[in-house]
């Protein structure tokens, strides 16, 4: 594999691909794939009563939006460039 890796940044500064922020782009991707989990039984990570719903994209969206969900975005340059970032980094002062 060719191309310069950069993997998960401490600060934002260190974010070298694409915006410093979760796009709406990546959001709708990472919303929809976690509220296709939850359809399929995987254990939300928050308590239901929390939001006061049990649908599916409710409870992904608040996972999301609050950086309760684990999960890292892999950014790629048509270079072969390609930096991995944790979304609780790229939600830091975008809500």
């Amino acid at each position: 594999m060719s191309g310069s890796y950069m993997a998960y940044p401490k600060i934002r500064e260190d974010i070298i691909i694409g915006p410093p922020y979760l796009t709406k782009y990546e959001k709708a991707k990472i919303i929809g794939i976690r509220s296709l989990q939850l359809t399929h039984n995987a254990p939300p990570l928050i308590k239901t009563e929390l939001i006061n719903s049990t649908d599916p994209v409710d409870i992904a969206r608040y996972e999301v939006e609050n950086g309760i969900l684990p999960v890292s975005v892999i950014r790629y340059t048509p270079s072969g460039l390609k930096q991995v970032i944790p979304i609780k980094l790229l939600l830091k002062g975008n809500i």
